[in-house]
């Protein structure tokens, strides 16, 4: 990848859209530096690349056909800016919501710093209350 831009495009096309991947691990390590930090509030630790992995690998399973796709994309120096657009429909339980056929379409917030060609950190925010209310139909 010769660019930020083209990076974060792989980041979403190819590791976030792309769960199922049998090469998922190999994708997130041209994409996220080895020490990538996964920070989604400040209540708990930041996740690590491999614990990130983990819950990819994990929603491969439970929402199969998860897609993430940027709806915006605003660069700032080393930083990138992501709204972005995630889908998906669970075939198991999701957040304590049991399946039941429907899908949810939620936004994201993601704030990365890029150093050298990849990503060394993530700050990002999900919509996931909404993803309940869409699955429980209230």
């Amino acid at each position: 990848m010769t660019t930020t831009r083209e990076l974060i495009h792989f980041f979403y096309d190819q590791v976030l859209s792309s769960t199922t991947a049998p090469d998922l691990t190999e994708r997130m390590s041209r994409a996220l530096t080895p020490s990538w930090q996964s920070i989604g509030g400040y209540a708990g630790p930041a996740k690590s690349r491999e614990q990130f992995g983990a819950q990819l690998q994990g929603f491969a399973k439970l929402i199969p056909d998860l897609s993430w796709r940027i709806v915006e994309l605003v660069e700032a120096g080393d930083r990138v800016v992501v709204r972005g657009r995630a889908t998906g429909t669970p075939v198991g339980e999701l957040f304590g919501v049991p399946p039941s056929g429907r899908g949810f379409d939620i936004m994201s917030l993601d704030l990365h710093t890029v150093e050298e060609g990849r990503v060394v950190r993530t700050y990002h925010i999900e919509d996931w209350a909404g993803a309940i209310r869409q699955l429980t139909g209230k």
